[in-house]
């Protein structure tokens, strides 16, 4: 099965350009790196409840109205 994923990775890998393809092999460099970075969610605690529930609704409402739709095949 490994095989089979790297060869479609391969395949699709091949299809972009250069640039692109820095990106996927820093993409992959740092997924395969054992250094964990950011921050521990413990520290991130204080910040909880900051934003008032009517602000995080507006925010949603705006991503929504802006950026209803995903579209997946791009980057």
């Amino acid at each position: 099965m490994a095989s089979t994923i790297s060869q479609h990775v391969l395949t699709q890998l091949d299809r972009l350009p250069v640039e692109q393809q820095r990106k996927v092999l820093d993409f992959t460099r740092g997924l395969g790196s054992k250094t964990l970075k950011g921050i521990p969610g413990s520290r991130l605690l204080c910040f909880s409840g900051v934003i008032t529930p009517e602000d995080t609704r507006a925010m949603s409402d705006a991503i929504q109205d802006e950026c209803g739709e995903v579209n997946t095949g791009e980057w």
